[in-house]
């Protein structure tokens, strides 16, 4: 049976997910006896649709795929392409080689993995249509995908980022829970106890082994022909007499010079983040925003990257506030609390882990937001660690376990992948679902075995 006929596209998915969540919270939720239920549910998905913290989010998401997209254009990026893929000739060196580094670079950033993974699989696409070599490429494309099975667990992972502040663990709780909680509650949570634990990066370890041989190991099944590869590529060139082009636009010392500037400016702005190894999306994409300039030297080159690359941007601008509507109804109408609540009420110290990351999976369908479900169903995680004596740091790393694993399930986060590598949902969907088995397994036992 194929994909494209059982699985919806993204978007459709989107609004499919929304209905869902709607009658969810109509069954499962309730409202003050005074007020109408429906009426409550659709003010807390429009008021998710337009909360402009997630909307600044969703812009910084935008900016992340199109400036990554506009380096990847330009010439110098394009000759380290060639050279960090100059050996490949075949799908198994590709999707291991591949696999490997996303998974490295997510680890160290989510947002440079996602945008990683996709240059180098388009890179190998266009090499393959070029010198005319057999490829899986959508397999290659799930193999670009597979660091968003790893970046919660990384150094830019939100939960352990955020539990690490100072005070953020009271700051969850009101004044009167926190009276029962009493000093059983820490401050906050190291992440010399979450992210660079033994534990962690032992399980990251594993992943770094498994998934490349695993996915090495598919590598021989089917495979595209050259001439359906070159198709995906085929574009549509903007022609513009050099003439007609302005002086200003024409200089390289403009776009040389203004480049110049942004990247003075990004390491006065910075500089104690880059000492510190912590990466914002706001500091990607100003530093990505002064490297594109640099590199195509001239406005005319930027302005023509930049036309191609804002085409993929589509399904981000309209499908982000969708998910907010969602995240603001699963919040707000309570219907995360009873989802992790019931998962959560039934276990016993070995098991809550694994239940936990089993509801952070199912949340994570509906808000693929690592930040958004931390400060809905962090609370709960924590609360309940506490009651049953479970570790609170391996209570939190089961959280960002399952929420980053079922990345793997929804097509949301591939958005910027599948619009830079030309491929679709459907394509990627078989082999993403057997990497999220694989997972799976590493993850559950990893809780079980090695925290």
């Amino acid at each position: 049976m194929k994909f494209e006929k059982i699985l919806p596209s993204p978007f459709a998915l989107a609004i499919l997910l929304s209905v869902l969540s709607i009658l969810l919270a109509l069954v499962f939720t309730s409202s003050p006896a005074d007020e109408n239920h429906l009426v409550n549910i659709l003010s807390y998905w429009e008021n998710g649709i337009w909360n402009e913290a997630l909307l600044v989010f969703a812009y910084q998401m935008m900016l992340i795929l199109v400036l990554g997209h506009i380096l990847a254009l330009s010439k110098p990026v394009q000759k380290l392409l060639d050279l960090l893929t100059g050996f490949v000739k075949n799908t198994s060196t590709a999707v291991v080689w591949v696999s490997f580094f996303t998974l490295i670079v997510a680890f160290f950033n989510w947002g440079l993995g996602l945008i990683f993974g996709a240059l180098l699989v388009r890179k190998i696409g266009e090499k393959a249509a070029k010198e005319g070599f057999q490829l899986n490429y959508p397999l290659l494309g799930a193999a670009g995908y597979v660091g968003m099975m790893a970046w919660h667990g990384g150094m830019s992972g939100s939960a352990p980022l955020k539990a690490a502040e100072a005070n953020h663990l009271p700051s969850l709780f009101s004044q009167e829970k926190l009276l029962q909680l009493g000093s059983n509650l820490p401050d906050n949570i190291s992440t010399s106890e979450t992210i660079f634990s033994i534990e962690n990066l032992l399980i990251f370890g594993i992943l770094l082994i498994v998934i490349p041989a695993f996915l090495g190991w598919l590598s021989g099944k089917k495979h595209a022909n050259s001439q359906s590869i070159f198709k995906r590529f085929q574009q549509t060139h903007i022609e513009t007499e050099k003439g007609k082009i302005h002086f200003l636009e024409a200089s390289n010392g403009v776009g040389v010079l203004f480049g110049g500037l942004l990247l003075i400016a990004f390491g006065i702005q910075y500089s104690t983040n880059i000492l510190n190894l912590n990466l914002t999306p706001n500091m990607l994409n100003f530093f990505m925003l002064g490297l594109g300039f640099v590199l195509h030297r001239n406005l005319f080159q930027y302005k023509k990257a930049l036309s191609e690359a804002i085409r993929g941007a589509g399904g981000i601008l309209i499908q982000f506030p969708l998910y907010f509507g969602i995240m603001g109804i699963m919040k707000d109408s309570g219907l995360v609390s009873e989802i992790a609540f019931f998962l959560t009420s039934v276990a016993n110290e070995q098991f809550l882990p694994i239940l936990t990351f089993v509801s952070a999976g199912l949340v994570n369908i509906f808000v693929p937001s690592g930040g958004g479900q931390w400060a809905i169903q962090g609370p709960i995680a924590i609360e309940s660690g506490l009651d049953l004596g479970v570790p609170l740091p391996k209570m939190l790393m089961a959280l960002a376990y399952g929420d980053q694993i079922t990345n793997l399930l929804q097509p949301f986060w591939a958005l910027p992948l599948l619009a830079i590598t030309k491929l679709k949902a459907h394509e990627i969907f078989p082999y993403t679902v057997l990497l999220f088995l694989i997972g799976s397994i590493i993850f559950i036992t990893g809780l079980l075995f090695v925290f």
